[in-house]
């Protein structure tokens, strides 16, 4: 089994786990704690501005660590999945401009019944964007989701359909994001996570847990400790397989976004320490 953490420096505060906080607000919560890394979502660098949520984060001396989200490829339409496209255009810009070298994807739901046709759009899609995203130095980070969330928010929902997907493509350019969240039930997973780090596919490593009863289905993710997913034996096989990038703390939940983010964030490194 792996060592515990001595200390915070792969640690990294995803900003959905401190939702209530503006880029400022979430920049300067890193800087008090001595959190090296930060990983913004879209809507957070848009409210702040690109430029500016850059120089925060340099000003802080933060790194960034990946940039949510690309992806939502599947559509009804042609002029529709070519929005789609043009978005994750923007996306990789912006995270190019961030120094994010990962855009996370989540790919999205089918747009009807057919989720066979979804999975062909999501490959069609990345397939179109990676030159763009290689022209640019971001790679592509396939995000598989829990199977939950096959109707709502991605048709990609293991580890196996992400790294196949992604060895479509050169490993420098499409890789997978490891979330345990999403993949901790999985009978297969040390087996995937293994096969994603043979060619050093696993470009991103999120952390949280899974809380029963599980208060909400979107909303419902715990802080490292307070679930059931054995987070250092996962933490161990995807370094085992490679990676020993930053960990991102992700969390969806609603009490936890209720919390005072100063103290959400003295937790969140206790528990990394303790945990992970």
């Amino acid at each position: 089994m792996a060592q515990p953490f001595q200390n915070i420096d792969r640690l990294s505060l995803n900003q959905i786990t401190t939702n209530r906080w503006n880029m400022k607000e979430a920049v300067d919560g890193c800087a008090r704690a001595g959190v090296p890394w930060i990983a913004m979502w879209r809507d957070k660098v848009a409210d702040a501005g690109l430029a500016a949520s850059k120089r925060l984060a340099q000003d802080a001396g933060l790194r960034v660590s990946s940039l949510c989200r690309g992806g939502y490829f599947p559509a009804a339409t042609a002029a529709e999945r070519r929005e789609r496209i043009d978005d994750n255009r923007r996306a990789i810009e912006e995270a190019a401009e961030l120094g994010a070298e990962v855009l996370v994807l989540v790919c999205g739901p089918a747009a009807d019944r057919d989720i066979d046709g979804a999975r062909a759009q999501v490959a069609d899609g990345i397939a179109e964007i990676v030159p763009y995203a290689q022209q640019c130095g971001v790679k592509l980070g396939i995000e598989p989701l829990h199977p939950m969330y096959a109707g709502q928010r991605s048709v990609i929902v293991t580890l196996e359909q992400a790294t196949t997907m992604a060895r479509r493509h050169a490993a420098h350019e499409v890789g997978v994001v490891v979330d345990v969240f999403h993949v901790w039930w999985d009978p297969n997973l040390y087996r995937e996570i293994a096969r994603a780090g043979e060619d050093g596919r696993i470009l991103g490593f999120h952390v949280s847990d899974w809380i029963v009863p599980m208060p909400d289905m979107l909303l419902g993710r715990g802080m490292m400790g307070d679930g059931l997913i054995e987070l250092r034996r996962m933490r161990e096989a995807v370094e085992q397989a490679g990676y020993t990038g930053p960990i991102e703390v992700e969390i969806f939940n609603q009490a936890i976004w209720d919390t005072p983010g100063d103290e959400v964030v003295a937790t969140m490194k206790q528990r990394y320490l303790e945990h992970c």
